[in-house]
């Protein structure tokens, strides 16, 4: 036994001891027993807490979502009878900038739960980051920057298409609040690999890794109140449970974000 237990690399299974005889064999066997039974127990109550803080923030974040939804009703109707009011419109930003909040912490609380979400199936590209943009256009309208994208129509991404939504919907909500005003934020796939390039300050180098740690937000993310730390880490969450690899550069007052799409992408000639 104490050769075996010398032994380096020992897995889980490596501590047991198959069919103990001496007393120091079963002593330890037994000790081990109750070892184990009280790790299942403390991973059980563990798994029970995150249940219960996603059935929390699960229905906080709908109990908010019902006010900001009846807000942003008001606001529209206000605008239309009231086209010249810039008041109308801040309030609008900021029901904005409230429900991209609350949708972010929701798909943070349901990320640890991914493999149990998944659906792939085949949706076309472009009509997904379309899909986004139309979703974003306030956005982009109010920071004035323009949207480009070039994807042709026939290529076809087969990955799940909620959690690959909220991947382009964070990324692009980056690209508009870091990015030069009045540029271009292209979107495009070439090679196998979707990239979103926009125009903005540089990242430093020595941050680039760390802004994908949960809650950090870097040097440009602390000039910003509303920075969360938050977005980048879903997508990393996200992107490496679909098997999508990934990667971010900035140089030169340019950032592009990378996924590695061509194991997942067909087109119609395919």
């Amino acid at each position: 036994m104490y050769t075996h237990l010398k032994k380096e690399n020992l897995d889980q299974a490596g501590f047991l001891v198959y069919r103990p005889h001496s007393p120091i064999e079963k002593a330890y066997a037994n000790q081990l027993k109750g070892f184990s039974s009280l790790l299942l127990k403390e991973q059980d109550t563990y798994q029970d807490f995150l249940r219960e803080q996603q059935l929390l923030i699960s229905h906080a974040v709908h109990q908010m979502k019902t006010p900001i939804s009846v807000m942003q009703l008001l606001v529209q109707s206000n605008q239309i009878n009231d086209v010249k009011s810039l008041e109308w419109q801040k309030v609008k930003a900021e029901c904005d900038k409230i429900s991209f909040s609350l949708n972010q912490l929701l798909s943070y609380s349901r990320s640890t739960q991914i493999l149990s979400d998944l659906k792939i199936e085949a949706m076309p590209l472009q009509k997904i980051i379309k899909e986004v943009i139309n979703d974003l256009k306030d956005y982009f309208i109010e920071e004035e920057l323009f949207p480009k994208v070039t994807i042709a129509e026939e290529v076809i991404l087969y990955s799940d298409r909620k959690w690959m939504k909220v991947v382009v919907y964070q990324l692009l909500s980056n690209a508009i609040k870091y990015g030069e005003k009045y540029s271009t934020v292209h979107i495009y796939y070439r090679n196998g690999q979707l990239s979103i390039h926009n125009r903005g300050e540089t990242i430093p180098k020595s941050e680039i890794n760390r802004l994908f740690n949960l809650f950090y937000t870097g040097s440009k993310g602390r000039k910003r109140s509303e920075a969360t730390g938050i977005g980048l880490y879903l997508v990393k969450r996200i992107l490496n449970t679909l098997d999508h690899p990934f990667e971010l550069t900035s140089h030169h007052q340019e950032t592009i974000f990378t996924i590695e799409l061509s194991k997942s992408i067909s087109t119609a000639a395919d």
